[in-house]
């Protein structure tokens, strides 16, 4: 890391005030918080940790290879030195981790912008490198002599997970490496020469090519139609056979029209411009897809029939996936018991998305935390978003997209249930 000495130590202003919104918002800050409250013995210290650093008690941060440190002052204005600790990683596994990182163009490119890429954080953890920091890596030091996190080092740890939100380089300074030293290293691995690879047998493929003159050219690829094509026509003398609806075959064929143009816009893609593949759907659910484009009356009834729901209940899970889809619907119609890990981060979320005096109180059962006395209420989805609900009637409305806060996903709700009704 020669000529990169002032790249061993970054200094942040300290932060302002923060108010209704979780400290982190990115996986990897989520990532090193639950390093930090799973492992904390008293939930008390990081209540208290939350207060100080939503109050902006949190002075400047230093982050520096295996420490970050910062003065945080109490309440009472007594201000007290925090350090937390964090292993460097040895000189092989960088090694190793940088191999990885070039590996994969895209890895590089997440960086530069500002992100953690998984990939790359799951391949090193397979070659046993751990990046982000896990149960017992955050090692606290506090001149309160504290023997465990307290309120300050829990603090500083809350501050920084903001900082590791907008930056994980952070993190990787934590862990040993300089941002301007790492991207300097991976740009020379990038620019290595590769080692020269034993000959190999079979054709050359300088003849090979040169015999593609005596070969038909691939025939090029058509353009995207502006809309679907239409179907062909069911009229017919002929009645429908047994068991045959004309007004759902229609339907289903005009959604096929749709599909096939959408299959072949992904085709086109680019592979990198393509989504991930959508996950097969049960047939209720895909009966619920059908329905939110059905413009029959008939058809959505036999739609609802065929699901097993009544035509409010269909219209209640068509609004569901009309705003997030498979995830939505499970959402709506599945009521799980969170345990363990799951139950205690879903508590943590809770607990830090609001002060204790503007916390409303919440009923809990199951995955489903209901304002008491109000008509309003937060779903935990299996992925860890919050969905907002209000109560329409004897019907629970979804009333919003998914959000990683709790207390974004509440406001929702209850805007929500404010507007009138029609």
């Amino acid at each position: 890391m020669t000529g990169h000495e002032g790249d061993t130590e970054r200094t942040f202003a300290a932060l302002p005030p923060t108010h209704g919104r979780g400290f982190a918002q990115t996986w990897w800050g989520m990532a090193w918080l639950r390093a930090l409250e799973d492992a904390a013995l008293d939930s008390g210290q990081l209540k208290r940790g939350r207060s100080l650093a939503r109050a902006g008690a949190v002075g400047a941060v230093s982050v520096r290879p295996g420490r970050i440190t910062a003065v945080v002052q109490d309440r009472d204005r007594t201000t007290h030195r925090a350090d937390v600790l964090l292993a460097e990683l040895p000189a092989e596994q960088w090694d190793r981790l940088l191999d990885m990182a070039v590996e994969r163009a895209g890895h590089v490119a997440a960086l530069l912008d500002r992100e953690m890429p998984p990939h790359l954080v799951e391949d090193a953890a397979s070659a046993g490198i751990e990046l982000l920091p896990g149960l017992g890596d955050l090692e606290p030091e506090c001149d309160c002599d504290a023997w465990d996190h307290c309120g300050h080092t829990a603090a500083l740890c809350y501050q920084v997970a903001r900082l590791l939100d907008q930056d994980p380089f952070v993190l990787l300074l934590m862990r040993g490496r300089g941002e301007h030293a790492l991207l300097e290293d991976l740009q020379a691995r990038s620019a290595a020469p590769a080692e020269e690879a034993p000959e190999a047998e079979g054709v050359d493929a300088a003849e090979a090519y040169a015999t593609g003159a005596i070969l038909p050219p691939l025939p090029t690829f058509g353009e995207l139609p502006e809309e679907p094509g239409l179907p062909p026509s069911l009229d017919a003398e002929a009645p429908p056979g047994p068991g045959v609806d004309p007004v759902a075959v229609r339907h289903l064929a005009a959604r096929t029209a749709v599909e096939a143009r959408r299959l072949l816009a992904e085709a086109l893609r680019t592979p990198s411009d393509r989504p991930a593949p959508l996950p097969e759907l049960t047939v209720a659910q895909d009966a619920v897809r059908l329905a939110v484009a059905a413009s029959d009356q008939a058809l959505t009834e036999r739609l609802a029939t065929g699901s097993g729901r009544d035509p409010g209940s269909l219209a209640n899970a068509t609004r569901a996936w009309e705003l997030g889809g498979a995830d939505a619907l499970s959402v709506l119609e599945e009521e799980w018991e969170p345990s363990g890990g799951t139950l205690a981060r879903a508590r943590v979320a809770l607990d830090s998305a609001w002060d204790e005096d503007e916390r409303p109180p919440l009923r809990a059962e199951g995955n489903r935390w209901t304002t008491v006395n109000a008509s309003v209420q937060l779903r935990l989805g299996r992925d860890g978003r919050w969905w907002p609900y209000r109560q329409e009637r004897d019907r629970w409305i979804l009333a919003g997209p998914a959000a990683l806060d709790p207390a974004t996903a509440l406001a929702s709700a209850e805007l929500a249930s404010a507007e009138p009704q029609g």
